[in-house]
């Protein structure tokens, strides 16, 4: 039998990298967690499958299973402590999909989510297989039903704002009319997110889970994102959408709306640190410094 124990805080470190296909996820999210501040709140560490290089297809997603095994694990472990909040370090955005559709299942209809992401990971399955593209729409309970089972508590899409967006793709444009997610540009934070504000305030939000994947970050200046991949050429990223935001920006962001809600959760996703995991496997190669 298992015991649960009411706790206010904790975090949460889950290395994914079945969402995306991306093995250096695993990396991003353990470097991420040495370099967060130091707690002595409970943290949760899920181990997700081994690296593997292979993609295993089912019902038109990748690595399915061993995914939502990740997603589970998860979930199962935060209702172990019954917690008011969340910190979650991951891995690829797929991540906060158990963080925050327990949060939801705790604070209902007073339950929101603000997505600071360049893109809106709002897909379904048969039109991307890569599942870190999922988590708004299974918070919602659309696509595949296997990711959003078990959410009793469903988020509306009234209730969830992306932020940071722009140029999405046409499908996704499209999922963001037809499910009612709310929008707010990377200008619309730059000149005081009052935008979130109005949101927060007419949703009656009093409880606010916080996503902020890296990639809503301009590479120009923070280089440990998926455009900054030193084995692919520039020329592969061509159509999709770059983030234009600074770390000030987020900063200043989360800290306002901080003042306007209570947050009770926060996603730190898709860190993707080239330049430690190049020096990390140099230093494999080079004599003496891995000899036992």
């Amino acid at each position: 039998m298992t015991t649960t124990t009411d706790t206010d805080t904790i975090r949460i470190v889950i290395p994914d990298w079945q969402g995306g296909c991306l093995k250096e996820y695993q990396f991003g999210a353990q470097l991420l967690e040495w370099l967060a501040p130091k707690t002595d709140m409970p943290t949760i560490h899920i181990d997700t499958a081994p690296i593997s290089t292979k993609e295993i297809e089912e019902d038109g997603v990748s690595n399915k299973s061993s995914v939502l095994k990740t997603i589970n694990d998860a979930r199962t472990q935060i209702e172990q402590y019954n917690p008011k909040k969340i910190v979650t370090l991951g891995g690829d955005c797929l991540v906060s999909l158990p963080s925050f559709s327990y949060l939801s299942d705790t604070y209902k209809n007073d339950f929101g989510v603000l997505w600071i992401d360049t893109h809106p990971d709002i897909s379904i399955t048969g039109q991307v297989n890569h599942s870190h593209t999922y988590p708004v729409a299974s918070l919602m309970g659309y696509g595949d039903k296997d990711f959003s089972k078990g959410i009793k508590h469903k988020v509306s899409g009234s209730k969830i704002m992306i932020a940071g967006i722009h140029s999405p793709l046409e499908y996704e444009e499209e999922n963001i009319k037809k499910f009612g997610v709310q929008t707010c540009s990377p200008r619309q934070i730059q000149n005081g997110s009052q935008v979130i504000i109005d949101w927060i305030k007419r949703e009656n939000i009093k409880h606010l889970a916080i996503h902020i994947d890296l990639d809503v970050l301009n590479e120009l200046f923070f280089h440990s994102l998926y455009f900054s991949r030193p084995d692919v050429d520039k020329s592969s990223f061509d159509g999709i959408a770059q983030g234009k935001l600074n770390i000030s920006d987020v900063i200043s962001v989360t800290n306002l709306v901080n003042e306007h809600t209570e947050v009770v959760g926060i996603t730190i996703a898709e860190y993707l640190p080239w330049d430690a995991i190049n020096l990390k496997h140099m230093l494999e190669k080079l004599p003496i410094i891995g000899r036992k």
